[in-house]
């Protein structure tokens, strides 16, 4: 099958697609990053060769990453299975917002916690030719098969280890 959009091979999609369904273990991902402080609110995001620059002047801040994160998922994701339904995409984004306050990121007593409260999101697709069983198809991907959807949707346990050096 060609390339309908720049950049998604779906052959090769297909392939891995088969081999995951074979091998389970082949889709499995453990990506660490690390974050390292520049200074004020700007951190340095690390993740093998690649660097990209959260919060401070004129950077998306950690809670505006978390849009984003989960945006630029969809946005992939819908993609990718549109491609694979043979859809050409003529324009393609996703609008997220969120609310959420600050009062227990700044050690206010007795408040609640300071994640978001809840995130709407808005896919915005125009595939020519699609059938409503396509775009039906489409948003049941958005909603059960976006990883950072899936992440955001439920409870993920965290361990926290701080390690901390007060020697002079």
């Amino acid at each position: 099958m060609p390339d309908l959009n720049e950049g998604i091979n779906v052959d090769e999609i297909l392939q891995f697609k088969e081999m995951a369904k074979e091998d389970p273990a082949r889709a499995d991902r453990s990506p660490t990053l690390v974050a390292h402080w520049v200074g004020g609110d700007r951190s340095r995001v690390e993740f093998k060769d690649i660097v990209t620059h959260i919060g401070g002047d004129k950077e998306l801040s950690p809670m505006h990453m978390v849009l984003a994160s989960l945006a630029a998922c969809d946005v992939d994701l819908v993609a990718m299975h549109a491609s694979i339904l043979g859809l050409r995409i003529e324009s393609l984004s996703v609008e997220a917002t969120g609310q959420f306050n600050v009062r227990a990121y700044l050690d206010l007593e007795d408040v609640p916690g300071s994640g978001y409260d809840a995130i709407t999101y808005k896919v915005r697709i125009h595939v020519p030719g699609a059938t409503p069983e396509q775009i039906a198809y489409l948003r049941e991907r958005c909603e059960k098969s976006s990883p950072v959807g899936d992440s955001l949707s439920r409870a993920i346990p965290l361990n926290l280890e701080f390690e901390a050096d007060a020697g002079g």
